[in-house]
């Protein structure tokens, strides 16, 4: 039985996909004659590297000499990993990874599907004892959501490296579910977040703070690196009836 599916740059058909099980290896590069994935471009080494399968994650061998390879969570807005030249089994945790190769000047890229994924219940099954503090707490009916939402938005659309909106930008996107909103209120909202989730000191302690574009990198950042926004999430931007709560 398989365990990780590796998509061939412009494959568009499950039939051109391969798939490997447990323990098997899967060497890509620009010469076919390894058996594996060809590459077929002069800016890929002959042997470049291997894939070996786990059951439920991968390994990741750089065989360039002088090229390190970037695996991106496209999922994951930014997260990725880096595989210096020679590093061998290099663990690969994401369930969708894309597999980025610098080739003179260009970028090549192939997909590996680890949809062996699996995971245990959270719940506490009648644990006694007082519950742990939630590390964030966060209303997703309040409008700081909304803006926040607003601001991880370009970044979960796919766009890993998007620029953040600009305060202007925010006010048109948050417009159809906060008719009222304003830029004075986004970025006041923008300043809440960054004191709800301890980004910067109170305003009895504050010392001189950064500009609001520091602030917008940070609270994305934090946001999407502990998936405080998910996708679903962007819902949030979708007029109803009742628009977003107070």
């Amino acid at each position: 039985m398989y365990s990780v599916i590796v998509v061939p740059p412009a494959c568009t058909r499950p039939g051109g996909q391969i798939r490997i099980a447990p323990g098997e290896q899967l060497p890509f590069g620009r010469d076919g004659s390894h058996g594996g994935l060809t590459i077929g471009h002069e800016g890929v080494s002959r042997v470049a590297g291997e894939i070996t399968a786990h059951q439920d994650f991968w390994l990741l061998s750089n065989r360039s000499e002088d090229q390190t390879y970037v695996v991106e969570n496209p999922e994951g807005a930014g997260e990725h990993i880096k595989v210096a030249p020679g590093r061998v089994d290099a663990p690969v945790p994401f369930e969708f990874a894309r597999v980025v190769l610098p080739a003179a000047g260009d970028l090549l890229t192939f997909d590996v599907w680890a949809p062996r994924h699996t995971f245990h219940s959270v719940a506490r099954h009648g644990l006694p004892g007082t519950l742990t503090a939630p590390a964030f707490t966060l209303d997703r009916t309040k409008r700081y959501f909304a803006v926040l939402a607003a601001l991880c938005e370009p970044r979960l659309r796919g766009e890993p490296h998007a620029p953040l909106p600009a305060v202007e930008e925010l006010v048109e996107r948050l417009r159809p579910v906060w008719p009222a909103v304003s830029r004075s209120t986004v970025y006041w909202n923008i300043d809440y977040l960054a004191l709800k989730l301890r980004l910067r000191p109170g305003p009895d302690t504050a010392e001189p703070g950064r500009r609001v574009n520091g602030k917008k990198e940070s609270l994305v950042s934090l946001a999407l690196r502990f998936d405080l926004v998910r996708e679903d999430d962007l819902v949030v931007l979708t007029p109803v009836a009742s628009g977003v709560s107070r």
